[in-house]
């Protein structure tokens, strides 16, 4: 196991964290574009009187266009 891939020292280290730099990157940029998204995705709520952790609070908004 020690050439895993042929791949050791410090060619292997560099190369994993290229990938996690860009698995980090790729995530970080979908967060944002669905950040992005939302952030206009506005909605009202329909009635004052919510609990708090109540199931059935998705009744109580709905989507402005």
């Amino acid at each position: 196991m020690n050439r895993l891939f042929g791949l050791n020292g410090i060619v292997g280290l560099l190369l994993l964290v290229v990938v996690l730099l860009s698995v980090v990157t790729g995530l970080g940029i979908q967060a944002w574009k669905t950040q992005k998204a939302q952030a206009t995705n506005a909605y009202t709520i329909k009635d004052k009187e919510i609990k708090a952790n109540n199931s059935q609070n998705a009744q109580y908004y709905q989507l402005v266009k």
